[in-house]
């Protein structure tokens, strides 16, 4: 299972002036393409923008409801299992010499290999 962490940001209120960008619109998206690219290159994700109530104060003793322009992020956090990496065994090195079956296991072999044949032997003789 996949975790998140979210980060909340207030959307650009003014545009960013740049190279061939014109106009109120242009300098706007110009700096809503920075900020979506400066986040992006600290690994978080666009997810949306959001328009959301929030009451401040209004004098003395009232109380004012301004809204507000926020944009969403959100990145994968890595989990225990997640960070474990196997590590491969390194091939075995061909110039290094096997080592041969010292006599007493191949003896062992050879006495098992033939008991195997006479077990199979004697079942195949059975009526």
């Amino acid at each position: 299972m996949i975790r998140y962490e979210y980060k909340v940001i207030p959307a650009p209120a003014r545009g960013l002036k740049g190279k061939g960008v014109k106009g109120a619109d242009g300098r706007f998206a110009n700096a809503l393409e920075q900020v979506m690219n400066d986040m992006a290159a600290s690994g978080w994700e666009y997810q949306r923008a959001d328009t959301l109530p929030s009451e401040e104060r209004s004098g003395l003793t009232s109380k004012t409801t301004v809204f507000r322009n926020v944009l969403v992020f959100r990145r994968a956090v890595e989990t225990y299992v997640e960070a474990f990496e196997p590590k491969l065994l390194d091939p075995p090195d061909p110039s290094e010499d096997v080592e041969d079956v010292s006599e007493t296991e191949a003896e062992q072999l050879e006495e098992a290999d033939t008991a195997d044949h006479e077990d199979t032997h004697s079942e195949n003789e059975r009526p």
